[in-house]
């Protein structure tokens, strides 16, 4: 990544850059991310393609300023951290669903291991999860403002990372390339199966440790006890303000369902 880059991502998530790659220097800029790039589906819905690339990644999340889902943001932080100075590998997941595990390729999360000698698991792409990154190799509770984490051996050499006791997604350990999640990627970008084609969200944490989620028109805000209000906006003003002011994201027209583009 050029310094021009590197440097317009930092300023997007108010970080200076690391001395060093350490693990409290990592520790800090994921929650960051999280605050300053929210998760979100637009692009489907936009007719906007979803390009996993180096270049196209860059551009959207740090220059363009917009969010993505899993492997836009997470493959973007990941050549942050790599730029940085952090050894880094791509780990493909399937989530856990109530009809069981998803797709091959089904998600994309971060294997980071700092200068300090630390193995961490960095994922700023699953919506509401932990807020910093998990020990890779701790097998407890991993206390957590979005939750009580623990990762388990799961059988095959897998492990299952679990939320408050409930699994979120199974990851292979063998390390990935950013073109081996295309496919997963197109399918959650057409298939009328996938849940991302069916429904509009945006969603990040905020300043307080809560969050601010727009599901189409419906607005939820959560605060750190885990309080929520939700209210339907009603005019297209009032969407494309909240997407401005709640997300920093400028659209010219509000965006709506597409549905998936194959049977």
């Amino acid at each position: 990544m050029n310094p021009t880059r590197t440097d317009a991502y930092l300023r997007r998530l108010g970080a200076e850059r690391p001395a060093r790659a350490t693990t409290d220097a990592l520790r800090e800029l994921h929650p960051r991310h999280l605050r300053a790039v929210p998760f979100e589906n637009l692009s489907i819905h936009l007719g906007e393609p979803v390009v996993l690339e180096e270049d196209a990644l860059l551009a959207k999340v740090a220059g363009g300023r917009r969010g993505g889902f899993c492997y836009e943001l997470n493959g973007a932080f990941g050549l942050l951290l790599a730029t940085l100075g952090y050894e880094v590998q791509l780990l493909a997941g399937r989530v856990h669903g109530d009809g069981g595990l998803g797709i091959p390729y089904d998600h994309l999360a971060l294997r980071v291991r700092t200068v300090d000698g630390e193995d961490l698991i960095a994922d700023v792409g699953f919506g509401a999860h932990s807020h910093g990154p998990l020990v890779f190799g701790e097998r407890g509770d991993q206390a957590d403002p979005g939750g009580t984490f623990r990762v388990v051996e799961a059988g095959d050499g897998d492990l299952d990372v679990l939320r408050d006791g409930r699994p979120q997604y199974r990851l292979e350990t063998r390390p990935r390339t950013l073109p081996d999640f295309r496919a997963g990627a197109w399918w959650h970008s057409t298939s009328p199966e996938s849940h991302f084609t069916r429904s509009l969200v945006c969603s990040r944490i905020t300043d307080d440790g809560g969050r601010i989620t727009l599901s189409g028109r419906t607005l939820t805000t959560t605060d750190a006890e885990g309080r929520k209000e939700t209210r339907e906006l009603g005019t297209d003003e009032e969407v494309l303000a909240v997407y401005r002011d709640g997300f920093g994201i400028g659209l010219s027209h509000v965006p709506t369902v597409r549905g998936g583009q194959f049977g």
